[in-house]
C-alpha cells in the first residue's frame, strides 16, 4: 500500500506563495467563495447549539444571545449555500480568499454572543475575545472571568477547540461538496506546513485529522476527570489545551484548582498537541523510525528540556525548593512554547533570566502541523542549516552542500521563502509595536503584548501578564491586536496575499 501522509516535511506552508501562472487569465470563483461561507455559517449555527444548551441546563441568563445569533447565522447562510456555481474547483487564490474571509467572518458572528450577552463593555472588546478564541490566542480583556455564565464561558473555550484545527477542515470532513481542490483550504488553513493526505480520498484525510484530534481531547477529558477536576471544568480545559488557546473559566487559570495531578496531566497534554499530528499518523501505522528520527520533534523535546532546567535552577530559592521550582518551570514553559498560555502562578515576579527564557519561547512556537502557534521551530531548523553552509562556503567557497531536513534535501526556494516569512512576522512585529507603543504603555507590556497576540499565546508580561488582561489597551490597539492574532494563526500569507490588487481580478 503507497504511503501517503498529510504534511511534506519539505515543503513550507504557502510560505511566500504566489499566485501561480496556470491561473493567469481565470477570475475569482466569487460563486464558489460565497457558497463556502454560506456552509461555514450555517456550520458555525450548529456549533453554537451546544453552548445553548449549557445554558439550559445550568439555567444562564445567556439563552437569549445564543438564540439570537443562530437565527442571525441562518437566514445568510441558507441563502448563500444554495449559490450555484458551474467551477466548483478551488484554485490557490480561492483558498486564500475563503479562507481569510472565513475567518474573519467566524471571528465577527462569534462575537455575538458576547455582545448580546451584555457582559462586555463594547463591540471591540467582543471582537477581541472572540478572534483571541478562534485563533487560540487565549488573550482576554475580561478581569472577573467567573462572572461569566456558563453558557458564555463554554463558547470562549469551545472556540479554542473549534480553531485548534480549523472550521475548514472540519467541513471538508463532513460536507460531500468538497472535492479534491479542496486541498488549496487545507493548504491555506493548516499551520506551519503544506499539506498533502494521509489517505488517498481528501474527506477522509480530514476525518483523520479529527479522529485523532477528538481522541486526545476524549482522552485528556477522562483523565481530568480521574483527576478530581469537575466534569465541566475537565470539558473547558480540555478544549483549550487542544488547541492550545489557554482560556480558562477560573481568575486564576490552572492555578486556581492546587491540583498536582491535573498541572501534571495538562502539562503533557499541551506537549503533545504541540507536536505535528503527521507524527500521530506515523504511530498509528507503526512507523516508529519516522517519528524517532524527526528532527523538529527532538529540537522541540531538547528546548523543553533545557528552558525547564534553566528556569527549575533559577527559581531553586524562589521557591525555596527544587521539586516545586521544577513543577512551576516545566508547566509554564510548555504552556508558553505550546502558546497555550495557561498559568499556575505569576511568572512576572520571576528572576530576571526565567523571565528572558519564556519570552525567546514566545518567538519560538512548537511543531508545524500542530495546534500551536509561533514561528514554528521547523523554520529555525531550516535557516539555521542554511546559514552554516553559507558560513562554511565563506571559508571553503567550492564546497558544495545541500540544506537537509530528515535526510532529505531542501530546495533553495524553500529557504528563500523561510526566510521571507520570518522576515514579514517581524515586520509585522515593528509596525504593530509602534501602534500599540503610541499609548505610553511599558515597554515589557506593550512588546509582548504583540508577540503573545501574533505568537497566539495570549498573556505576555507586565500589565498583560498571567494575572493581568488586555483591558487597559484602546480601542486601536485592541484591533491591531486582533488582527494580529488572525495574521498569526493563518501564517500571514493567507490574509496578506488578499491586499494584492491582482488577486480580486483577471491576471
Amino acid at each position: 500500500m503507497p504511503r501517503t501522509i498529510l504534511f511534506h516535511v519539505m515543503q513550507m506552508h504557502y510560505v511566500g506563495h504566489v499566485i501561480s501562472s496556470d491561473e493567469n487569465g481565470v477570475f475569482m470563483n466569487y460563486r464558489l467563495i460565497l457558497k463556502l461561507i454560506g456552509n461555514m455559517l450555517l456550520i458555525k449555527a450548529a456549533f453554537l447549539v451546544f453552548p445553548l444548551l449549557v445554558s439550559f441546563v445550568y439555567g444562564g441568563d445567556d439563552k437569549v444571545a445564543f438564540i439570537l445569533t443562530i437565527f442571525i447565522l441562518i437566514v445568510p447562510g441558507a441563502i448563500l449555500s444554495i449559490v450555484k456555481s458551474e467551477n466548483k474547483k478551488f484554485k490557490i487564490k480561492d483558498a486564500f480568499a475563503a479562507t481569510t474571509i472565513s475567518w474573519i467572518l467566524f471571528s465577527l458572528f462569534g462575537a455575538l454572543p458576547f455582545y448580546f450577552s451584555g457582559y462586555f463593555p463594547s463591540f471591540v472588546d467582543c471582537l477581541f475575545e472572540s478572534v483571541s478564541g478562534f485563533a487560540t490566542t487565549g488573550a482576554t480583556i475580561l478581569s472577573n472571568i467567573e462572572a461569566l455564565p456558563k453558557g458564555i464561558l463554554f463558547w470562549r473555550n469551545f472556540s479554542h477547540w473549534i480553531g485548534g484545527m480549523g472550521v475548514l477542515v472540519f467541513m471538508l470532513a463532513v460536507l460531500p461538496s468538497m472535492n479534491a481542490s479542496s486541498i488549496n483550504l487545507l493548504r491555506a488553513e493548516t499551520t506551519g506546513l503544506s499539506p498533502d493526505r494521509f489517505v488517498p480520498k481528501l474527506r477522509e484525510t480530514a476525518r483523520v485529522m479529527y479522529t485523532i484530534y477528538l481522541s486526545l481531547t476524549v482522552l485528556l477529558i477522562v483523565l481530568l476527570l480521574i483527576s478530581g477536576l469537575p466534569f465541566y471544568d475537565a470539558l473547558l480545559h480540555a478544549f483549550s489545551t487542544a488547541g492550545t488557546g489557554g482560556f480558562s473559566n477560573m481568575n486564576a487559570s490552572v492555578g486556581a484548582y492546587g491540583n498536582v495531578g491535573a498541572e501534571l496531566i495538562i502539562t503533557i497534554f499541551m506537549f503533545l498537541f504541540g507536536i505535528n499530528f503527521l507524527l500521530y499518523f506515523y504511530l498509528i501505522k507503526g512507523s516508529f523510525k519516522n517519528v524517532v528520527n524527526d528532527e523538529e520533534l527532538r529540537l522541540y523535546a531538547l528546548i523543553v528540556l533545557v528552558a525547564i532546567g534553566i528556569i527549575t535552577i533559577n527559581l531553586s530559592r524562589y521557591y525555596g525548593t527544587l521539586l516545586m521550582a521544577f513543577r512551576r518551570s516545566a508547566f509554564h514553559v510548555v504552556s508558553i512554547i505550546t502558546t497555550t498560555g495557561f498559568s499556575t502562578s505569576d511568572y512576572n515576579l520571576w528572576p530576571v533570566l526565567s523571565r528572558v527564557v519564556l519570552l525567546l519561547l514566545m518567538l519560538s512556537g512548537c511543531s508545524a502541523g500542530s495546534t500551536g502557534g509561533g514561528i514554528k521551530l521547523v523554520r529555525f531548523l531550516i535557516l539555521f542549516k542554511a546559514s552554516a553552509i553559507e558560513l562554511k562556503k565563506m571559508v571553503y567557497p567550492k564546497s558544495v552542500k545541500a540544506v537537509t531536513l530528515n535526510e532529505k534535501g531542501i530546495d533553495n526556494d524553500i529557504i528563500t521563502k523561510t526566510a521571507v516569512f520570518v522576515f514579514i512576522y517581524f515586520f509585522i512585529f515593528l509596525i504593530s509595536s509602534v501602534i500599540v507603543s503610541s499609548e505610553g504603555k511599558d515597554i515589557f507590556s506593550t512588546l509582548t503584548a504583540v508577540i503573545a497576540s501574533l505568537s497566539n499565546i495570549g498573556p505576555g508580561l507586565g500589565i498583560v501578564g498571567p494575572t493581568g488582561n488586555y483591558s487597559e489597551f484602546s480601542s486601536l490597539s485592541k484591533l491591531v491586536l486582533s488582527f494580529c492574532m488572525l495574521v498569526g494563526r493563518l501564517e500571514i500569507f493567507p490574509v496578506l496575499v488578499l491586499l494584492y490588487p491582482s488577486v480580486w481580478k483577471k491576471t
